[in-house]
């Protein structure tokens, strides 16, 4: 699928119901999935292979994933409304109004990222090709991007990750020994969602990243 293809598909999926602030609920915008997404599959981590996409929000990660081919793709996120909005997306495209999916199997569980390890570690849950998320940049509390880049080692072989400009050097350190293999930096879009947003769209630039894991 073409990449514009793919952006104008996923400008179809609903943002957050009610965005939880300490959850840094921001909708993926449709501009900034496609490229991450077709990156994953160009890079041949999507089509055919299991895909996790941790802190789903509404899904348009998951969604994307399974347009793509994914055989299957899970998405976990600790807000039961998020769960809920990203069923009601996903079913959209199974639908008469969309029909992207195809045969791709899609669901979406309601968990604490940090529970992944040790669900991986007793056999409750196997690890995927392909581990896809858009972390807490940490503007509520530093460092809250760290239990997903944890959990992301744990849970996959290939890792693509969104992080702030300029992360690299930590995120390099931190998740050694597995290593970065891609890295391109972008515009990304916030809309105004919560009060103390000053402007209607405020961009920033954020890094995406391909990491693979041993």
């Amino acid at each position: 699928m073409k990449l514009r293809k793919l952006e104008m598909a996923l400008e179809k999926v609903e943002g957050f119901v009610a965005p939880n602030v300490n959850y840094e609920q921001y909708k993926t915008p449709a501009t900034v999935a496609a490229p991450f997404l077709h990156l994953a599959f160009m890079s041949g981590d999507i089509a055919g292979k299991t895909v996790y996409d941790l802190g789903c929000g509404t899904g348009i990660l998951s969604i994307g994933a399974a347009i793509l081919g994914a055989s299957g793709v899970v998405g976990f996120d600790i807000d039961e409304n998020a769960v809920k909005s990203a069923e009601k997306n996903a079913e959209k495209y199974a639908g008469k109004m969309g029909g992207e999916i195809g045969d791709s199997e899609i669901e979406f569980i309601v968990s604490d990222i940090s529970k992944i390890p040790e669900m991986i570690e007793s056999g409750e849950l196997k690890r995927a090709d392909t581990v896809l998320m858009n972390p807490p940049f940490g503007a509520q509390e530093k460092g809250n991007d760290r239990p997903f880049l944890e959990a992301a080692l744990a849970a996959g072989n290939v890792i693509y990750s969104i992080h702030n400009k300029g992360s690299r050097a930590f995120i390099e350190k931190f998740i050694k020994p597995a290593v970065v293999t891609d890295c391109f930096i972008t515009e990304f879009p916030i809309r105004k969602t919560f009060d103390f947003h000053k402007k209607e769209i405020q961009t920033i630039e954020v890094e995406i990243f391909r990491i693979e894991s041993e």
